[in-house]
């Protein structure tokens, strides 16, 4: 088994080993991994934090020891607090990264930071807070930043900066937590789930108060929540049918 750590920013995952395939999710800076499959250009790898697989081009990583990966990869994620910070390499370079980014296995890559950063359990009253830094973040399939993000990437990445762990696609946080009955049991920070024609839960966003919610659509936006699902006052319609309310935390 072979072991990696993303070395650059924003790193593409795709769902096939090839530039034109989708875009399924993205590496941020220090992210470990397992290398499940190497190929000439291309490596299929499986992310520590939470699992996900796909494929990154074998330029954009640096491969560790299976000891490196074991020491680091384990520990609780130290993560860069600010939108955007720089690290500087051995030769003085800098490097941009993106809040979020792990920095656990900075010495690794003898980089240097002295930006904040964020490594404790915050209380569920925080997830709001840490929501409304993505307002406005265009939407963007497989996005994990405020310069692109996707409906469940935008709910990992908030809840992961509070040192909680969702896994990264919205039918699989729908697995995560405690079902509630009502829109009245929630409380902030609490998910809603909404499905599709054929029942496959197909989005994600977090509950707010007085029946608001901030999810990913178009661009991270706060609209109205009630029984039916997410009401779009400037369409006047609703966009979203609601499935499932569950409290993570």
């Amino acid at each position: 088994m072979q072991y990696g750590i993303c070395n650059l920013s924003i790193v593409p995952l795709r769902d096939e080993p090839a530039d034109m395939s989708e875009l399924v999710s993205q590496v941020l800076y220090g992210e470990f991994f397992k290398v499940l499959e190497q190929r000439k250009k291309w490596s299929r790898i499986r992310l520590a934090f939470d699992g996900y697989e796909g494929w990154i081009d074998n330029k954009q990583y640096l491969e560790i020891t299976e000891y490196d990966f074991k020491m680091h990869a384990q520990q609780s994620p130290i993560l860069s607090k600010d939108l955007v910070e720089f690290v500087e390499d051995k030769n003085t370079h800098l490097h941009t990264v993106v809040v979020g980014s792990t920095l656990n296995g900075i010495n690794l890559l003898q980089h240097k930071f002295d930006g904040q950063i964020t490594e404790h359990q915050f209380p569920k009253s925080n997830l709001i807070e840490t929501a409304f830094s993505y307002l406005n973040a265009p939407y963007l399939w497989g996005g994990k930043t405020p310069f692109g993000i996707d409906c469940s990437g935008f709910t990992q990445m908030v809840y992961k900066l509070n040192g909680y762990k969702l896994f990264r696609d919205a039918s699989q946080q729908a697995t995560q937590g405690e079902a509630l009955s009502f829109i009245e049991e929630s409380e902030p920070g609490d998910l809603a789930f909404f499905d599709n024609q054929e029942g496959a839960i197909v989005h994600v966003g977090i509950i707010m108060e007085n029946n608001y919610i901030i999810h990913a659509h178009g661009q991270v936006r706060i609209d109205r929540l009630d029984h039916s699902g997410i009401y779009n006052a400037d369409k006047r319609m609703h966009t979203h049918k609601l499935r499932v309310i569950k409290k993570i935390i």
